[in-house]
């Protein structure tokens, strides 16, 4: 579905539980990023490290992700439902199993708006799917958020060109085929 130029993309981890999550929501982050999300908001228990390991790999493999941690994400959502800071709403997009099939939701996302994908951990309140303008499935299956997010983040955003978006890290992961090859910028 990709689009010339998309709208500001954030995606909002919800329920984070530090000791039960800590990869999962690592790995969410990772994967909003790689996949052309712009920001994530780290929402339950507070946790430095998957900050610090979201931070690392931007520093190290460029591109500008954002990351912070949101203790009020339903006021976050309420807020943006009505105002993304530019005087019109944005869209919330909510990707759950039991939410509409995301190949025929996709058209219907409105790409000049910035957008919030939000994915859930532990329960997810009531309130997402009202204030949501598309519940989304990848599938409804048990899945995790992981997959459902790059599922998502492909079809909405397509191909990214790591060399233009991470142009500005340390390290370039070089395609092959044989063999693992990571080069140092600074020393091309």
């Amino acid at each position: 579905m990709s689009a010339t130029r998309l709208p500001h993309i954030a995606v909002l981890r919800l329920g984070h539980r530090r000791e039960r999550d800590k990869r999962i929501t690592s790995h969410l982050g990772l994967t909003a990023r790689a996949f052309g999300a712009d920001e994530i908001y780290l929402a339950g228990e507070e946790d430095p490290s998957a900050l610090e390991t979201w931070n690392s790999v931007s520093k190290r493999f460029g591109g500008n992700f954002q990351c912070r941690y949101e203790d009020k994400p339903l006021s976050l959502l309420r807020k943006f439902s009505k105002d993304s800071g530019n005087g019109e709403s944005g869209s919330i997009i909510h990707l759950t199993m039991y939410g509409e099939p995301w190949k025929e939701a996709l058209p219907k996302i409105n790409l000049d708006k910035p957008m919030i994908i939000v994915v859930g951990g532990t329960k997810v309140p009531g309130e997402v799917y009202r204030l949501a303008n598309h519940n989304i499935s990848i599938g409804n299956q048990p899945h995790s958020e992981v997959s459902a997010l790059a599922i998502f983040l492909d079809s909405l955003v397509g191909d990214i060109d790591d060399q233009a978006h991470f142009s500005d890290g340390e390290l370039r992961v070089i395609p092959n085929a044989i063999r693992k090859q990571v080069v140092n910028i600074e020393e091309e």
